[in-house]
């Protein structure tokens, strides 16, 4: 059995509409069993659940809409399609957390919504404030059921999809694993519809990839194999454990913690030394960067180096961007690649006066550094 103390579990939008995009009732119903089960061997447990926007569209489907093909100024600029997700999901996420409140009541346990947006983890305290609220929650025995607030996110700060949600939560929440259900196996060698190809079962932190992943997206979510890859491997790199799994397999969830038998799934091995708390926020926070730094190539040896390194002003070739103490700003090498991002601890115009001298405070110091 695995000993875990805390995990985070996302469901995709696969596992839990049928081919026609109406809930499956019954898979819901048997994850929500299984998450009970992993509560009685004393797992906190928190739900990232999608399926809100398929259950709109479900409990919708029939009427007439025409305000999705005349949308008003308010609106103007927005693609239609925007408009209609965010119907959908006012009208899915009520019967999706009213169908989890009435299974989760049934069997004794309380459950809470947490409708999030992306700019909610901007900073480090709306981020401290989210976090706070979701362990009172946990430590009342209660079960943080969590999306995005599709009705308010505008497109520029959307998630990418749940996938990357549940990264950060797993992240922010200090979870031991982190088990995102699809409807796929795992990841694959080779083309899953090809006879042959299996799936791959452990990735090691060394081992890449990239080669084997599709860029297909599912049926029913915002998200693909893609985002689940790159989520799972920053998300391991932080020392988490990232399961990928079957979510429409029976007993998936119990079968993956009590580690019996053969069951199907790739698992990311978690770095043997976890990223702090502080460090996890940053490194989910690329999205929020204020401005960038370009550091000489000397300056990035020692960054991706074994050891322990800040960046000193002695090694920036250019400071980009008009950002203030504090903010959090991206480290690129001569040739414009990502190499870190950090929280600052100058202004963009000390920065510029610092750059290129000796005997100056780091601008970024290593505790407040993440490496890609």
């Amino acid at each position: 059995m695995r000993n875990y103390r805390r995990v985070t579990i996302k469901i995709g939008s696969n596992v839990l509409t049928r081919a026609d995009g109406t809930l499956d009732v019954t898979r819901v119903s048997a994850l929500v069993d299984q998450v009970c089960a992993l509560r009685a061997r004393g797992i906190e447990v928190v739900m990232i659940s999608s399926g809100a926007v398929a259950c709109g569209r479900s409990e919708l489907r029939g009427m007439q809409l025409p305000q999705l093909d005349n949308v008003d100024a308010r609106h103007r600029g927005h693609q239609v399609d925007h408009v209609a997700r965010e119907l959908f999901s006012a009208v899915g996420q009520v019967k999706l957390i009213n169908r989890y409140y009435d299974l989760f009541r049934d069997r004794g346990i309380h459950v809470g919504q947490v409708l999030t947006m992306k700019e909610s983890f901007a900073t480090r305290r709306h981020y401290l404030n989210q976090r706070n609220c979701m362990m009172v929650m946990l430590r009342n025995g209660i079960i943080p059921i969590v999306n995005e607030n599709d009705t308010v996110s505008v497109t520029e700060l959307m998630f990418t999809d749940n996938d990357e949600l549940s990264g950060l939560v797993a992240a922010m929440l200090d979870c031991d694993a982190l088990i995102i259900l699809s409807n796929i196996d795992g990841i694959y060698n080779g083309d899953p519809r090809q006879p042959g190809a299996e799936v791959i079962r452990r990735v090691d932190p060394d081992l890449d990839l990239t080669d084997y992943i599709m860029t297909e997206r599912s049926g029913f979510g915002r998200g693909g194999m893609v985002t689940k890859y790159r989520i799972a491997r920053k998300v391991a790199d932080e020392g988490i454990a990232v399961i990928i799994a079957n979510g429409k397999r029976d007993n998936i969830l119990t079968d993956i913690i009590s580690g019996e038998g053969d069951t199907v799934c790739t698992e990311f091995a978690p770095a043997a030394v976890p990223a702090s708390s502080l460090k996890r926020w940053i490194a989910h926070s690329e999205g929020f960067a204020k401005g960038a730094i370009r550091i000489n190539d000397r300056a990035v040896e020692a960054v991706n180096s074994d050891h322990a390194a800040s960046v000193l002003p002695i090694g920036v070739t250019e400071v980009i961007g008009d950002f203030e103490k504090d903010d959090l700003i991206k480290v690129l090498d001569a040739a414009g690649n990502l190499i870190a991002i950090g929280r600052s601890s100058y202004g963009a115009a000390e920065a510029r006066e610092a750059s290129g001298k000796h005997r100056q405070r780091p601008i970024i110091h290593y505790d407040y550094l993440y490496v890609e």
